[in-house]
């Protein structure tokens, strides 16, 4: 029989939907540890004998090795074998989150988490490329569901697993979690993931190392300029402007030499197809607000509001309900509904979403922060589907494994950057809200005046006298004052949030309605 119709008459032993849950599992705990471990950093400092400053290359070490694989895991799965490449990734990550547990210096940790992000990376994207072999066009929306769970639940329930495991035990079970659930995971691939006919006849394309010296520049040199911007003041620091020109010349040779190379590391015709590209750019814009609001609320709940590590976590947890709950309905809506009014929709929930959320004020409560999130959920929850699948719709077969390679690259990249942008641009504007408002702190201001007065009054009842008291009530003024202009940073980061959520939509309807044919998708 030839190969052609053996890969025509090929089907998996085991129920798809089975595998789908099974290699999801993997790719969960990889998420998950791109976020569970921010709260924690303060924690690992103090036990490593570090600073704040220092215990961030934990988190910049796997941000670094995480972001290169993800581009070039495709070509690593033609190189290993998709299957035999999952499970080195599966078994790997979780020896090395093991290593992550037992480290006992900040140097130690930090080469463990940068060899947990190198066989970390290789994890969504097999997986996805998993699912598309399993899943005929029709059926991958349903399955692009359990994989949205992982996608957009994990960075939700990372910073609240992290926060309550890291107050109520120590730091080190965020790393040794991942033990078990690795070791189930390996044992099932193993036993039920088989490759498919046109996975195993596939060949490698060789090594192509000019390819992956720029990426590894490119990518290597932008995420360590994301993720300590914010720490070295940004283009005020040589180190950043150096980590800033590399990347962009990494980045930019990279694509130049891919374009001509006869045997690239990445095969860039993915981006002929116009579902792919315009897949990749909404997916980008979907991850930089998933991960720029899933930091915001956390951030403003601890430094505003002064919640614990583990309340301020625990407003997001509803919104991760909220997508469990919605994906089932968002999956039947997408066989009525073309799927590019679905994505616009989805991005003008989210957008209606980060509008309200940028109405903050100094005494909100934790309902309100509460119902905030779970409305960006919801509008999160139709879109990671609905992009995922039609996506994939019109690539064809043998660039599955290098989209979703570049597919999961595009959602972390834009993940990073958004909470890059985020975190720089509530500094900003707070510092520029402060300016503004401290015109109004002088003696010749009458509702100032009052405001102290007022503390200064309170301060005398407690039986505090004199200068003493005057120089407590300036002191509490200047605290509220410096509070004000926090909120109103915040209210202006979710404000631009909403643009960009805007300015999405109409981007969704220059998607080509030819969908392969299936409902929902192409008439």
């Amino acid at each position: 029989m030839s190969d052609a119709k053996l890969e025509e008459q090929w089907k998996p032993q085991y129920n798809p939907w089975l595998i789908a849950v099974i290699v999801t599992s993997a790719a969960f705990m990889e998420i998950l540890d791109t976020t569970i471990v921010n709260v924690a950093l303060p924690h690992i400092a103090g036990s490593l004998s570090s600073s704040n400053d220092e215990a961030t290359w934990a988190l910049t070490s796997y941000l670094v090795a995480n972001g290169i694989v993800l581009t070039i895991s495709g070509w690593l799965s033609d190189l290993f074998g998709r299957k035999r490449y999952f499970i080195i990734c599966i078994i790997m990550f979780t020896v090395c989150s093991f290593l992550c547990g037992i480290a006992q210096s900040l140097t130690q940790l930090i080469i463990f988490r940068l060899m947990q992000g190198f066989f970390g990376g290789g994890l969504q994207p097999n997986q996805q490329s998993i699912i598309l072999d399993y899943f005929p066009p029709a059926k991958r929306g349903a399955a692009f569901g359990v994989t949205a769970i992982a996608t957009i639940v994990a960075p939700v329930l990372g910073p609240t697993l992290g926060g309550f495991i890291t107050d109520q035990v120590t730091w080190r079970w965020i790393f040794f979690l991942n033990v078990p659930v690795g070791m189930v995971a390996a044992f099932f691939v193993s036993v039920m993931v088989e490759d498919p006919p046109w996975e195993k006849n596939r060949r490698s394309r060789g090594i192509d190392y000019i390819g992956l010296s720029l990426i590894t520049i490119g990518l290597g040199c932008l995420e360590i300029m994301l993720d300590r911007g914010e720490d070295a003041d940004w283009f005020h620091s040589n180190f950043i402007c150096l980590m800033a020109l590399l990347a962009f010349l990494g980045i930019l040779g990279a694509i130049g030499w891919l374009l001509i190379a006869r045997k690239p590391i990445v095969d860039l015709s993915v981006f002929a197809d116009r579902n792919f590209t315009g897949g990749c750019i909404m997916i980008g814009a979907t991850g930089g607000i998933l991960y720029a609001s899933a930091v915001l609320i956390p951030q403003f709940a601890q430094t505003v509001l002064l919640y614990t590590a583990t309340w301020a976590g625990l407003i997001l947890s509803p919104g991760g309900i909220a997508v469990i709950i919605l994906i089932p309905f968002v999956g039947r809506l997408m066989t009525k509904i073309q799927i590019r009014y679905l994505i616009a929709g989805g991005f003008t929930i989210i957008g209606c979403a980060l509008l309200y959320s940028s109405t903050l004020v100094p005494n909100i409560d934790f309902k309100t922060l509460v119902f905030m999130r779970t409305f960006q959920s919801a509008g999160l929850a139709f879109l990671f589907v609905p992009i995922s699948t039609i996506a994939y719709m019109t690539l064809p077969r043998e660039l599955n494994g290098d989209g979703a390679a570049l597919f999961a690259m595009f959602r972390n990249i834009f993940g990073s950057i958004g909470i890059a942008l985020a975190t720089a641009q509530v500094t900003e504007r707070s510092q520029v809200h402060q300016s503004y408002l401290s015109q109004w702190t002088t003696p010749f201001n009458q509702p100032y005046q009052a405001l102290v007065a007022q503390y200064e009054q309170t301060l005398h009842s407690l039986g505090r006298v004199g200068a003493a008291a005057h120089d407590a009530a300036v002191g509490r003024v200047y605290q509220v004052f410096r509070t004000q202009a926090a909120i109103l940073g915040y209210r202006d980061v979710f404000f631009y949030c909403a643009i960009v959520a805007f300015l999405i939509v109409p981007l969704c309807f220059l998607l080509s309605p030819k969908t392969g044919g299936t409902r929902g998708g192409g008439h």
